[in-house]
């Protein structure tokens, strides 16, 4: 974390100085705002966390409750969440706080006594080690309170307003606010009272029963409803021993999926109930949490569970079901004009729980509709970046239908239903890298490159999110991450990774630092004037030598910026890629990075966004006037 460069900090450096919209913002709704967002799930309270960091975009998130969520449904956190929350800076405080897991244990019937379980398989949970990030459980409502922090403390002072719910909207033909939204007071002193709010953009993130959806005429479809499963939160004693590890049960009297949760003792199990019978219509909701209660303990035998006490229980029906589009724009119309509204996590994609993914692909919806709206909405970048959205996310989400459609079928089978005593267990081991998060592949867009160059850095696939490695900081000798400095700030980040010679000696990436300074195609030459120099733009080199042959004083200055009104010396930028007790692998041989140097440009949420070798200075230009420069 990076402060005093406006002036001594005396208090809690993580809550910034308000600026813009956050000096005197109003507490009452008001009626014109830059982003309306309806619902304060995940993906709402991502993008509205995000868009906080933009000062001159006016944001409010409108929410029916009266209040903060107490009880999420959602719990499972994949290593790709943990990286975003390190990008709102609070990764270390929710991970100190969650349950992790390290394994999962497949339990099945004894083949001597097919009436009892056994333990079969106890596969570690992330065998390639994609993320050096955790896999976590932490309730819902903990994650949104975070998101609530990051917001509050940033420089527009985002709250969210409780009490209002969403009625309807029209999207006008003219008007610098378009977008027309009813609102009605459900909680509070406004309860009851039913007002409108103007909007240039609209993010519907209220559920899988959206009326933002509704409003657009977007359609939700799918798969019906085919098998129950009931779903508890409880404290309990038992005497089955893997209670506080992952578990796939199956059993002759049915499956349970068990998640330890955080705290040391409440636990939540999915509980199979069965097929649901054709013309059912959701008597089976009707199940109590007595007879979930029973069938669990007819699952476990021959051990069983005493529970003491219920947190939280439900009943659903697995189905899967996801919306032809994500934004207002319908598909005959795709690319004549500038999307207005768009609609994130449930509201566009639902699915069954067991693959612990609703969260965690809502909050990347929420990531990357949040940055583009602020580019958009502070003139970096043109109208024409928000198709990208739905272009993005959809195929994302149909990936994600996929996978779950696949997964929560075997979670229900039978033992007897397999092919291989071991299939499902080989199956969540093959797949792990999907539910981590790292399967998103982004296709080449406006924002997205071709993958012309990726033999040259081949550990940054172009269109997947960039994976961090360990480096040196050279000012201060500290090994960290290169990639945990990549903060929720809306910039862009271009990664030099420098040829063979020493800084101050003739280089390619000497000449490359020249351009990027001076070139009016640079892309820092877009950025506009009284903003310090890498205000739009994060520009890191990284050196092959170890990070005491790099003279900080012989670095180009392109690297070293002057920032703040004092203009000092920002020094971390400047990395080695130098081996040692704390930095065990050289970045260049760990990333498959070419030694002849290599550009890696990555997108304000951290997705790969082109790579490029030193000397393709006029493709960069290229890429970013594409990109960004036509709108600023």
């Amino acid at each position: 974390m990076q402060f005093h460069h406006h002036g001594y900090v005396s208090g809690d450096p993580s809550v910034q100085p308000p600026a813009g919209t956050g000096v005197d913002r109003p507490d009452e709704l008001p009626d014109v705002v830059d982003v309306l967002i309806v619902g304060s799930g995940p993906a709402g309270m991502v993008a509205a966390a995000q868009l906080a960091q933009f000062p001159d975009v006016t944001t409010r998130l409108v929410e029916r409750r009266g209040g903060r969520l107490e009880i999420g449904q959602a719990d499972g956190i994949q290593a790709r969440s943990v990286e975003t929350f390190q990008a709102f800076g609070f990764a270390e405080r929710i991970v100190a706080e969650a349950y992790r897991i390290t394994e999962m244990a497949f339990w099945k019937p004894d083949p001597e006594n097919v009436a009892h379980i056994v333990r079969a398989a106890r596969p570690v949970d992330d065998p390639s080690g994609v993320s050096e990030f955790p896999h976590l459980i932490v309730n819902q409502a903990r994650v949104l309170d975070y998101f609530a922090e990051a917001a509050a403390n940033a420089p527009t002072r985002l709250r969210p307003d409780y009490g209002w719910e969403f009625v309807g909207l029209q999207v006008e033909d003219s008007g610098t606010h378009p977008v027309v939204v009813t609102l009605e007071g459900c909680a509070g002193e406004h309860d009851g009272i039913r007002r409108t709010v103007r909007a240039r953009y609209v993010v519907g993130a209220d559920g899988a029963r959206s009326g933002v959806r509704a409003a657009i005429g977007a359609q939700h479809m799918g798969s019906p409803a085919n098998h129950a499963w009931g779903v508890m939160d409880v404290l309990a004693v038992t005497d089955f021993p893997d209670i506080r590890t992952k578990c796939s049960i199956q059993s002759e009297a049915g499956n349970i999926l068990l998640i330890p949760r955080e705290g040391g003792y409440l636990f939540r199990m999915y509980v199979d109930l069965g097929e649901v019978p054709t013309g059912d219509n959701h008597a089976v909701r009707a199940t109590t949490i007595d007879q979930i209660i029973t069938k669990a303990n007819e699952i476990l035998t021959p051990y069983t569970l005493d529970v003491k006490d219920v947190a939280w229980h439900s009943v659903y029906e697995v189905g899967h079901r996801l919306t032809d589009r994500f934004d207002d724009v319908p598909t005959r119309e795709a690319g004549t004009r500038t999307p207005r509204v768009f609609i994130t996590g449930d509201a566009c994609h639902t699915h069954s729980a067991k693959a612990g993914q609703g969260m965690n692909v809502s909050m990347q919806d929420g990531f990357n509709i949040g940055w583009k709206l602020g580019h958009v909405l502070d003139g970096r970048a043109p109208e024409s970046l928000l198709a990208t959205y739905s272009a993005e996310r959809h195929v994302v989400a149909k990936d994600l239908i996929d996978f779950d459609r696949e997964w929560s079928t075997m979670m229900a089978k039978k033992p007897e239903e397999f092919d291989s005593p071991s299939e499902l267990e080989d199956f969540y081991v093959r797949t792990a890298e999907f539910p981590a998060g790292f399967m998103t592949e982004y296709q080449p867009s406006m924002i997205v490159g071709p993958a012309t160059h990726q033999r040259l850095a081949t550990g940054f696939p172009v269109g997947k999110r960039f994976r961090s490695a360990p480096v040196v900081r050279v000012a201060d000798a500290n090994p960290v991450h290169l990639g945990h400095h990549h903060r929720a700030d809306g910039r862009w980040r271009v990664y030099a990774f420098a040829d063979a010679p020493a800084p101050g000696r003739p280089s390619a990436l000497e000449r490359w630092a020249e351009w990027v300074a001076s070139s009016p195609r640079s892309p820092l030459a877009a950025t506009p004037d009284g903003l310090d120099p890498d205000a739009w733009f994060d520009v890191k080199v990284v050196y092959q030598q170890d990070h005491t042959a790099v003279d900080v004083g012989r670095v180009p200055q392109v690297f070293l910026p002057r920032v703040g009104p004092f203009e000092l010396v920002d020094y971390e930028k400047v990395y080695a890629a130098g081996t040692s007790e704390e930095v065990p692998d050289d970045v260049f041989d760990l990333r498959g990075l070419d030694r002849g140097g290599v550009v890696v440009v990555v997108r304000p949420d951290q997705y790969v966004a082109h790579v490029l070798p030193l000397d393709a200075t006029e493709e960069l230009g290229e890429f970013f006037e594409g990109a960004l420069r036509a709108g600023s």
